[in-house]
């Protein structure tokens, strides 16, 4: 059992930045592969960014590639979401989920656990 909670969401101005941390409870954290997603009023959940249980595979949605930056601290348990160059277009609620799999995966459908989510607004 993992659990997951989100943290850093906030207001932002177009062309800010804005660091979402996710704090994982357990002692098997190194076991799972962890990702990012989004989702807009209206829209489905979309995947942002995932990383490998060991941190050296990472992947990233073309909307965000270049602006996101996806990191993992297995000693502190937490992976973080680095956003530059921030978008009216990433305005979402952001999930962090853990997949057992261990490896990137760019669906919601692996991934075995969610946190609550943690709200982006970005202003123009």
């Amino acid at each position: 059992q993992v659990q997951l909670v989100e943290s850093g969401g906030g207001l932002v101005q177009a062309g800010g930045s804005l660091r979402l941390s996710c704090a994982a409870s357990g002692r098997t954290f190194s076991t799972y592969a962890m990702a990012w997603f989004r989702q807009a009023p209206g829209k489905e959940r979309e995947f942002v960014a995932a990383i490998s249980r060991g941190g050296g595979s990472t992947a990233y949605a073309d909307s965000v590639k270049g602006r996101f930056t996806i990191s993992r601290g297995n000693a502190k348990n937490a992976v973080s979401l680095q956003m530059n160059s921030l978008k009216p277009e990433d305005t979402a609620v952001y999930y962090c989920a853990a997949s057992s799999l261990g490896v990137v995966r760019t669906t919601p459908t692996p991934y075995n656990y969610w946190g609550q989510g943690t709200q982006v607004t970005v202003s123009s």
